[in-house]
């Protein structure tokens, strides 16, 4: 079985959801604080997750106190485990960590341009059949959203690029935050790096769907990203 390691921060708040979502896709996990962590911490892994949550309060900006920390931590250890072949996650507050990190391809996650936090579903597309972390799921499907800094933006250009030579491997389905092009997830060049916005962690049972009566597939559609994964690390 595949293990993942979760890197806890004071204010993640969804890493539990999240190993028991990797735990039922086939993964054994662990949750290691962050003052634990070492470069070592990761020679038994092979994906590494930055959950979702308001890391340290997100006081200075998203995730920026947490990326700090991990690279005092860290150093490059954690661009070497990906030149090694492993896999790394980031889940809302995680996907703006690894933006910093600069692991996945350059731009930032902002206010919404409600200016307010949203909490509901939203419907979602891929883009192109690149990407390991979708590779289990179909062209459309939906999972819930709950962010105040959500809205992707980059340098002119930038986001339509992504879009184009497939960087931006997950797309909102309708404008959800005002991200550019509606990018709800990138990848980098590999495709074993992957940021998202939508919580797969929270919509693994059919039956937390809000519907009661939903029968999409025989589980919820973040399952099948986490199984997704799972798959292409055994292939």
């Amino acid at each position: 079985m595949p293990h993942a390691l979760l890197i806890k921060f004071p204010g993640t708040n969804c890493d539990l959801e999240t190993s028991r979502a990797l735990e039922a896709a086939g993964f054994t996990a662990e949750v290691l604080p962050i003052a634990h962590l070492e470069p070592d911490s990761l020679d038994q892994a092979q994906l590494i997750v930055f959950s979702g949550g308001f890391s340290y309060g997100d006081y200075v900006m998203s995730g920026r106190i947490a990326q700090l920390i991990t690279k005092h931590k860290l150093g490059e250890r954690l661009k070497k485990f990906v030149a090694d072949g492993g896999y790394v996650l980031g889940i809302c507050n995680g996907f703006q960590i690894l933006t910093q990190l600069d692991l996945l391809p350059r731009g930032s996650l902002i206010h919404n341009d409600t200016g307010r936090f949203i909490c509901r579903w939203a419907p979602l597309k891929k883009n192109g059949n690149t990407s390991p972390f979708l590779k289990a799921l179909p062209d459309n499907f939906e999972l819930p959203v709950a962010h105040a800094e959500g809205r992707f933006v980059g340098e002119s250009g930038d986001a339509e690029k992504y879009v184009k030579d497939g960087h931006a491997a997950l797309l909102y389905g309708k404008d959800v935050n005002g991200s550019s092009a509606q990018i709800a997830g990138l990848q980098d060049d590999t495709g074993r790096v992957f940021g998202l916005m939508p919580h797969p962690e929270r919509f693994i049972a059919k039956n937390t769907h809000y519907d009661p009566d939903w029968n999409g597939a025989e589980q919820g559609w973040g399952y099948y990203l986490f199984k997704g994964v799972a798959e292409a690390m055994a292939a």
